[in-house]
């Protein structure tokens, strides 16, 4: 394995002189700059590159594209320091089209758009990262902090994630996939699993988003027919951030103070959460039809099955529910300042029933020992003819989902 040390001259100097003063600033230096574009430029399969120590300035993204077998490697979340505050060109901070890509031990700051961008790779790994945006809670930040989009075998470990205008830990479009260890906050989306197969979420810290962790399916992608995802032993607390999200997107109808919501996909076990101090809801179970979107996509399945949600502890949250966005309104108007902690919107695909009329067992929507709680069955699709708050008829069990395993690099 070749090795190309990142460490001359100049970076040493600005790097001893902005640690060694104390200066939290940014230093911009044209010729560090350089130098490293041309690292990742010039990076050949198998390469390792090596951050110095210190608070950098970036005007232009640092791009890897078609090499294999990379480590970006910096000195510590809090040591290496990337700051695209003052960037010029180019949508992300950071963009990556690299199987067996790692990128540990460094922080990336205020991109312009995205802050990392990981593109059809097959081996990803983000660890020990610190990534956001400075500025809490505003629309202009970009969208995603952590963007593997179409990856497979992706870890995504002990990460510090902030200030995102959509979500902070995304996964799309992938399959394969650990999220752990992280510390997700003040984004609208803390974490969320899009369109993706075979996902493991667990013990991370939720708090201070709009919304928690979000697994959903969309339509409209190329990539379809998310599931088997398993939420467990994570915390999700005081998400009650405002929703700074884009206008006309997903997660802009996201109600402040939202734990878990589940959204069209299927086969999702939801376990041993605490779920505490959400104002609005403490975890949803939703069809696309909730949003009440058209969509042309002949090939969505726009329903949930296959939930199980058990064994978590869940306490309201104190504040008031969000009526800002058209679900709180909607919630506030039918339940007031008590929404139920638990909500169902009913909505069942046709083709889960089996020729007696049953939901086919595997299809189940399963809610149990979840504390003492409130809960609903909206029946949207019936516009609340049948609203149920009985949550003895949700009372079921779902076979246990194999844990996902992936060899780190």
């Amino acid at each position: 394995m070749k090795i190309r040390i990142f460490l001359f001259a100049v970076a040493i100097a600005f790097a001893t002189l902005s640690c060694n003063s104390g200066n939290k600033t940014a230093t911009l230096n044209e010729s560090f700059e350089t130098e490293l574009l041309q690292m990742f430029a010039d990076a050949k399969d198998g390469d390792i590159i090596e951050l110095p120590e210190g608070n950098f300035s970036l005007q232009r993204p640092l791009i890897l594209d078609g090499v294999n077998n990379i480590t970006i490697r910096g000195k510590g979340k809090d040591k290496t320091i990337l700051n695209f505050a003052k960037q010029k060109d180019g949508a992300e901070g950071i963009r990556v089209t690299a199987n067996n890509i790692v990128m540990e031990e460094f922080t990336a700051l205020n991109a312009k758009g995205d802050c990392i961008k990981v593109l059809d790779a097959t081996g990803v790994t983000l660890r020990n990262l610190k990534v956001g945006w400075t500025k809490m809670h505003s629309p202009e930040n970009g969208s995603y902090a952590l963007y593997p989009v179409g990856c497979t075998n992706v870890i995504i470990d002990n990460c510090e994630v902030f200030g995102s205008s959509d979500a902070g830990a995304y996964v799309g479009q992938s399959k394969n996939i650990i999220v752990k260890n992280c510390h997700v906050h003040d984004n609208v989306a803390g974490i969320e699993i899009e369109n993706s197969t075979d996902a493991d979420v667990f013990n991370n810290l939720c708090e201070n988003n709009t919304g928690g962790i979000l697994i959903f399916d969309l339509p409209e992608l190329p990539v379809k027919e998310g599931k088997r995802c398993r939420v467990f032993n994570n915390k999700v607390i005081n998400n009650n951030v405002k929703n700074f999200g884009v206008k006309g997107t997903v997660v802009a109808e996201i109600p402040a103070g939202t734990g878990i919501i589940v959204m069209a996909t299927n086969d999702c076990r939801i376990y041993n959460n605490e779920i505490k101090g959400n104002n609005t809801m403490s975890a949803a179970i939703f069809s696309y039809d909730a949003l009440q979107k058209p969509f042309k996509d002949s090939l969505y399945d726009p329903f949930p099955g296959g939930i199980s949600l058990y064994d978590n502890n869940i306490e309201r949250g104190s504040g008031k529910p969000d009526g800002s966005v058209v679900f709180g309104q909607m919630f506030t108007a039918m339940f007031g300042d008590k929404v139920p902690e638990i909500i169902y919107d009913g909505s069942v695909n046709p083709k889960y029933f089996d020729n007696y009329g049953n939901i086919k067992p595997e299809s189940r929507i399963c809610i149990r020992n979840n504390g003492n709680v409130e809960f609903v069955n909206l029946d949207i699709a019936n516009k609340g003819k049948n609203m149920s708050k009985d949550i003895s008829k949700m009372d079921c069990e779902l076979a246990p989902l194999n844990e996902i395993k992936i060899a780190s690099n």
